[in-house]
């Protein structure tokens, strides 16, 4: 399938994390993109032309950190603390899913990523076989990462999973990681430490989110979750962390020194009272930040938009300065910067040779007027209402409010809610 946009301001990557706007057209062949510049003609043939009436095309954004079959538990237990709502609500009901159910809620939240432009997640959940499915079955693009600890699997199915979900399809990966410090056994540590080695694999956790979990480490091994995990031997070949809260001097050392992506979750970590992620501290260090949603049980929107106003705004008052965080860094995080914690180098930006995951954002909406800047316009402005077309890997999954993922909405709605129907 070979696509043309014409009419189209293109929203270009810079490497010193800016942006600039071009005019002209943009084509895809198969699944990359072709030619960046002004109308010319061509002898390809094109399936699809799409007059983009002087709309913006952007890199899809990258969510980078998701639970997404957790979409069954959105709104079921809220308003309370993350170590009794995670042990006491989250994982009984979590204990009694089964795979098919897995594929069906990874479906629904799909959709609900394609409706805010995100073109590619980072997932931590069960059974990743099933995960990568639903992905390779939509068209979808979700990079895996184990969520391994003391209540179930082992490093020998991670492997497995590693090598199984890696050879599934072009739009699905695995990396080594797990759970917490919190949930997982010096032993099980130490041997996922030596797969991540085995297998020159990154590997990403959840690190440091509550303040509770920073002591209660140090009281156990001496050592902070980041210190403990390095002295381990983890990072050989890169990786990160989730919500990287609770961070020491330490810490953010040692995230530079090994090259690791910090990924920022506002929207989780506010409504589970968890702390700030300081922003502020990982751009001075030069460290690599993404951002990520975390899962539709704690957030509980899949919505990029909603996620990038709070990375943006809350480090201000945080830090009481309203120049710190720039809209660029942002939406650089959102885009590049989750690119680049995934693996996915090839899907950063819209520059010919690399993977066509594309959005569109229509202009033509009060919320984008007056132009005084477009990329402010998007981070500070923008919502899902924006998102006019999503495409991945060079195939259009979502335009103006409709999916062409193969599955019927309401056959996914109805199933997401039998099985939450089910639960004790």
């Amino acid at each position: 399938m070979n696509t043309r946009f014409y009419n189209a301001r293109i929203l270009k990557t810079n490497s010193n994390h800016s942006f600039e706007i071009v005019s002209g057209e943009l084509w895809v062949e198969g699944n990359t993109i072709s030619y960046i510049g002004p109308g010319k003609d061509t002898d390809i043939h094109f399936d699809v032309q799409k007059d983009c009436e002087n709309n913006i095309l952007m890199p899809g954004f990258k969510n980078a950190h998701t639970h997404t079959a957790m979409t069954f538990l959105r709104s079921y237990a809220d308003d309370m603390p993350l170590q009794d709502w995670l042990f006491n609500q989250i994982f009984p009901r979590e204990g009694q899913l089964t795979e098919e159910d897995v594929y069906w809620l990874n479906i629904l939240g799909i959709m609900e990523y394609l409706t805010s432009g995100i073109t590619s997640n980072f997932d931590m959940y069960f059974f990743p076989p099933m995960n990568a499915k639903a992905s390779a079955d939509t068209g979808f693009r979700t990079v895996q990462v184990s969520g391994l600890n003391n209540f179930g699997g082992t490093v020998e199915l991670m492997e497995e999973n590693y090598h199984k979900v890696n050879e599934m399809s072009e739009l699905t990966s695995f990396i080594v990681g797990f759970h917490a410090e919190y949930t997982t056994s010096m032993e099980l540590m130490e041997e996922i430490a030596a797969l991540a080695q085995k297998l020159k694999s990154p590997l990403f956790m959840h690190n440091s989110e509550t303040e509770l979990e920073v002591r209660e480490c140090i009281e156990r091994w001496g050592k902070t979750p980041t210190e403990l995990t390095d002295s381990l031997g983890m990072y050989q070949y890169g990786g990160g962390g989730y919500h990287c809260v609770w961070m020491s001097d330490n810490d953010y050392s040692i995230f530079k020194k090994r090259g690791l992506t910090a990924v920022t979750n506002y929207g989780s970590n506010t409504k589970l009272a968890s702390g700030f992620c300081d922003i502020k501290r990982y751009l001075d260090e030069g460290i690599n930040l993404a951002i990520g949603t975390d899962g539709p049980a704690s957030n509980n929107a899949l919505d990029m938009f909603k996620e990038m106003i709070m990375t943006a705004t809350i480090p201000k008052v945080v830090n009481k300065d309203a120049a710190c965080i720039p809209a660029t860094e942002v939406l650089y995080a959102a885009t590049a910067g989750g690119a680049h914690a995934m693996m996915l180098d090839d899907c950063d930006r819209l520059e010919v040779g690399k993977k066509a995951d594309i959005i569109m954002i229509d202009m033509m909406q009060p919320n984008m007027q007056p132009e005084n800047n477009i990329v402010k316009n998007i981070v500070y402005s923008g919502s899902k209402s924006n998102v006019k077309m999503t495409m991945v890997n060079g195939k259009i999954l979502y335009e103006d409010g409709e999916f062409n993922i193969g599955f019927d909405r309401k056959e996914i709605y109805a199933k997401s809610n039998a099985i939450i129907g089910r639960m004790r």
